[in-house]
């Protein structure tokens, strides 16, 4: 008889650890269920400053929990076109809400180097126009609901990047920077309202960006003591980030190229950036 309520015994043990073990492994696949996949939306936006009519496009992961934080991007002196919307939904998948700016209005585009040209002077030469134009992308990302409000930042190409310099440099409340084969010979430079941590890739033989350019940008940046980093890629031209960059070189007789180890380098140094801010 005690030999059977031994028996019992053991076996009522081994029962409820296979129970209490199967209730762990449910509580688990339930849990795993839970996580649902990317799932990255990109929308066209119309919006506006005092005078003129923009057309933006944000992008974030509709499954994310939460709210998330915010990333502008600025576009080539091209204009808004779908190499920045490709960047805002490669951010949504990272788990940021991109918003791609318009700064030229109208979502107007550029099919050569002279109106490229014009139409990014006309936005740097006039800087309050220029302002009202990132302030106003800033307050809509801010404004959705996918975004804390509390957790901005904005990164550019080319001339988008001597924008979101300008704009830091100007004393926008943002939390990183981030330029790409970006000018840093700036209408603003830098100063004691910078509030963002910065990144600058740049090619180190890229035309546009003169030596005496990038001395006088780090010594104005140390003067601070700014948190920033600047990375010059050897034998790295301009555009390098561009897929495009190559066609429209060639095209048009410029010294733009494509370099896919730069581009994947600077954009893993774009998420260090951002791990480090947010």
């Amino acid at each position: 008889m005690k030999n059977i309520t031994i028996l019992l015994l053991i076996a009522g043990l081994v029962g409820f650890a296979s129970c209490k073990t199967k209730t762990e492994n449910n509580t688990k696949s339930a849990e795993t269920s839970d996580e649902l996949p990317i799932n990255v939306k990109g929308e066209e936006i119309t919006y506006a400053t005092d005078s003129t009519s923009l057309k933006g496009y944000i992008a974030y992961d509709v499954n994310a929990a939460g709210k998330q934080p915010g990333v502008l991007i600025v576009h080539e002196w091209w204009g808004h076109n779908n190499y920045v919307r490709q960047r805002a939904d490669m951010l949504a998948e990272l788990g940021y809400t991109a918003f791609a700016v318009d700064m030229y209005g109208d979502g107007k585009l550029a099919d050569h180097p002279d109106d490229a040209g014009k139409f990014a002077t006309s936005v740097m030469t006039n800087l309050p126009e220029a302002t009202a134009r990132f302030e106003a992308a800033m307050e809509l990302l801010q404004s959705h609901p996918s975004v804390d409000s509390e957790k901005i930042a904005a990164i550019g190409y080319c001339f988008g990047g001597s924008v979101v310099l300008t704009m830091a440099n100007s004393g926008a409340d943002l939390d990183a920077v981030a330029a790409f084969h970006s000018g840093v010979q700036l209408p603003v430079m830098p100063n004691n309202k910078l509030k963002a941590k910065v990144l600058v890739c740049n090619g180190a033989d890229d035309p546009f960006i003169p030596s005496e350019s990038v001395v006088a940008f780090k010594t104005a940046m140390d003067s601070i003591s700014a948190d920033y980093t600047y990375v010059a890629y050897p034998g790295v031209k301009h555009s390098f980030t561009s897929k495009e960059a190559d066609a429209n070189g060639q095209k048009f007789g410029l010294p733009l190229a494509y370099d896919a180890e730069a581009d994947q380098n600077s954009w893993a140094s774009l998420q260090q950036l951002f791990a480090e801010a947010f």
